[in-house]
């Protein structure tokens, strides 16, 4: 049976130690962590104690960023740090530039104003998957217990009103299980799909953690369908390219059509 449990902690603060900070709220909670347990961790209370909160004050708009500011409607020293963090701009809208961070469609480079403090952004952690395994290796060595590590962020869908969960980085399991082969209610082996566990124990756990003050920056997760190794998942293992994607593909094409028939006109 699939269990989650909230774990409350005190502010993180730059330089923390995020493991011990954890454990600690466990101990509080009364809970202890069980071998095959997995810890999914909010990527901001990284972000924080890596030092990657950033006070917009000190950032130097180019003359780009004033362009970019101008067009969306973002303040220029975000616009900046947009530019900085994303692989790619790839557009945006009002108030919001879509990009592509480490091969992940997301809003602004993932870079966010919540529980910033007045005048600050938090930008993405600088090596999600590395953060989940020195996490991983840390609980180890501390309290000899064998787990799984989760870094997780929210993010938008298409077309879908709200957020969900999204695994940044992921240590000591396999984050995606691979049904090709297997036989439906009917027999029929299924063709294509693969099942993000991962992300679904990352949006399982972000129903705790919430988007405002719970202070609940860990979730333990018990009783997961996870078979726990000595690994750290490479970013690639997770994407495909957009030459490969299902939507970016088909909404290229039908983006093309459009502009076909509004030429017609």
């Amino acid at each position: 049976m699939l269990e989650l449990f909230p774990i409350h902690t005190d502010m993180i603060v730059m330089n923390d130690d995020v493991t011990g900070r954890i454990l600690e709220g466990l101990e509080k909670e009364g809970l202890r962590v069980e071998d095959n347990d997995i810890l999914a961790i909010t990527s901001k209370v990284i972000s924080v104690s890596e030092g990657r909160v950033i006070e917009l004050s000190k950032v130097v708009p180019s003359r780009k960023a004033y362009r970019m500011s101008n067009k969306y409607h973002i303040i220029a020293e975000i616009c900046e740090l947009i530019m900085s963090e994303a692989d790619a701009v790839i557009g945006g809208i009002d108030r919001v530039m879509l990009t592509l961070k480490n091969n992940v469609l997301m809003a602004n480079a993932g870079i966010d104003k919540k529980n910033a403090g007045p005048g600050k952004v938090v930008l993405h952690p600088t090596n999600s998957p590395k953060a989940a395994e020195q996490i991983r290796k840390k609980v180890l060595e501390t309290i000899g217990k064998r787990i799984g590590v989760i870094i997780t962020d929210s993010r938008t869908q298409p077309l879908r009103i709200g957020t969900i969960g999204i695994a940044l980085g992921v240590s000591g399991f396999e984050p995606i299980i691979d049904e090709r082969g297997k036989p439906d209610l009917f027999g029929r082996p299924l063709q294509v799909t693969r099942r993000a566990l991962a992300d679904e124990l990352a949006t399982a756990a972000e129903i705790l953690m919430g988007e405002t003050s719970e202070r609940v920056p860990a979730v333990l997760i018990r009783g997961a369908p996870v078979t726990l190794d000595d690994n750290t998942t490479p970013p690639r293992k997770f994407h495909v390219s957009p030459d490969e994607c299902f939507y970016t593909r088909i909404l290229s094409t039908w983006r093309k059509a459009c502009r076909t028939r509004i030429g017609r006109k």
